[in-house]
């Protein structure tokens, strides 16, 4: 297979993409409701275009860098928490002698 070809294919896969279709769907949604005046059909396709750009995003979105910095703040709020819970260890201690 040379490279055209799987630029066709890919481009093919593109087109059909699942975000391609919720979007197909969404416009004929909406364009029903508009032609037949219904308000339900108009809101399903409207949600549906919001959904479809959400997924976008969503799936644009780093979610291993997103993790990593979330677990770098866990483990400095862990440590954080351990160092206020051995403050008042060492007040105590002082106190005593």
């Amino acid at each position: 297979m040379d490279d055209k070809e799987k630029q066709e294919i890919s481009l093919i896969g593109r087109i059909l993409s699942m975000e391609a279709l919720l979007i197909l769907m969404g416009i004929a949604s909406l364009g029903y409701g508009i032609a037949r005046a219904q308000v339900m059909s108009i809101f399903w396709g409207v949600m549906i275009l919001v959904g479809a750009v959400v997924l976008s995003f969503v799936r644009k979105k780093d979610w291993k860098k997103h993790w990593e910095e979330m677990e770098g703040a866990q483990r400095r709020y862990e440590a954080r928490m351990k160092a206020q819970e051995e403050q008042p260890k060492e007040h105590d201690d002082a106190g005593k002698q």
